[in-house]
């Protein structure tokens, strides 16, 4: 697995993703905070399953 997203676009994903999460113990109680998981792992891990398969990469070209 290459990495293919760009360091700032992994903050900003961990970031949203922590607030979608945070939902879940502010806002009303329903499943949907699940889904800020997934650009929290993401960004952490720093690759995106769909910009693989569609060629995109926004880290720098070394």
């Amino acid at each position: 697995m290459k990495k293919n997203i760009h360091p700032i676009e992994r903050g900003v994903r961990v970031v949203g993703g922590l607030v979608l999460t945070s939902l879940a113990f502010v806002g009303p109680a329903n499943p949907w905070f699940l889904l800020g998981l997934i650009p929290v792992l993401t960004g952490l891990v720093g690759w995106c399953p769909p910009y693989a398969m569609l060629g995109i990469s926004t880290c720098k070209k070394q």
